[in-house]
């Protein structure tokens, strides 16, 4: 059984996956978090899924290493390349992943047509084929994969010349065919929230993950047990395989406290 007190330990290719740390740190302010941005490798997306896999497995290694009690994989193509995997390997271990929030956008769409964003790796996964199946139908589904956004996020480019030339190339063939929802497939995206407002404009509804990811993982916690120091407020720690200077400043650039540091893989992890 995992101990209360350990940390719940998220992981993405890089700073997207704090889109989702925001959202747990609302919702569980007493637990320890601990956070890694697998910057050495990003973007998964251009990865294979065995690579992936790979990565997600040694991860999961360092984290119940360091007494993890679950495992959030906040990274959309981690989720579809690795997600059932990690499950298998580490049977005692709760995982919570990624999943396109295809379900409530079918539900909320009044036009019909929903705008997916995604990496390929997340399109091509089953975890993607088996949400369009079940609860998308009766709807059109627009995709667009957003070639090099992620390296524009990565950068702290949130609102520069180049994410906007990617998100209207994406954004305004969906908007002609009468968009009215937006899916935001990939934990990076979010840190682009106004600049896809600003292109689509008000009356198109954006959906955000990371509230309901938050919520699944209060709800393992509660399993597990709350931190039980929790009162006194959890602590945050920031690492990255690649240079803690960069993950520093974007920890700075968006609002987010905490210090980062950097770990080597192939010594640490």
């Amino acid at each position: 059984m995992a101990d209360a007190a350990g940390p719940v330990g998220l992981f993405d290719s890089g700073v997207g996956g704090l889109s989702v740390l925001r959202e747990i740190r609302k919702q569980l302010p007493g637990e320890n978090l601990l956070f890694l941005a697998d910057q050495a490798h990003v973007p998964y997306g251009r990865r294979t899924m065995d690579e992936v896999r790979q990565f997600s497995e040694a991860i999961t290694r360092y984290f119940l290493g360091r007494g993890a009690k679950l495992v959030v994989v906040a990274c959309n193509t981690a989720s579809a390349a690795a997600l059932q995997y990690l499950r298998e390997k580490f049977p005692q271990t709760l995982f919570v992943g990624m999943e396109p929030a295809v379900k409530p956008a079918a539900e909320q769409t009044r036009s019909g047509v929903v705008g997916v964003l995604a990496t390929p790796a997340t399109f091509q996964g089953a975890l993607y084929a088996s949400v369009v199946e079940r609860f998308a139908q009766d709807v059109t589904l627009l995709t667009d994969t957003c070639d090099g956004l992620v390296e524009q996020i990565e950068g702290g480019k949130l609102d520069g010349e180049e994410a906007r030339r990617i998100l209207s190339g994406a954004l305004a063939p969906m908007i002609e065919q009468g968009l009215d929802t937006v899916v935001l497939g990939c934990t990076h995206y979010p840190f682009v929230f106004p600049l896809i407002k600003d292109i689509v404009g008000p009356d198109v509804r954006l959906i955000d993950p990371a509230p309901a990811i938050a919520r699944q993982t209060s709800r393992l916690v509660a399993q597990v047990g709350a931190n039980p120091a929790g009162g006194q407020g959890g602590t945050v720690e920031f690492l990255t395989t690649g240079h803690a200077a960069g993950l520093q400043q974007f920890l700075d650039l968006v609002g987010i406290g905490g210090e980062a540091d950097s770990i080597t893989w192939g010594q640490e992890i």
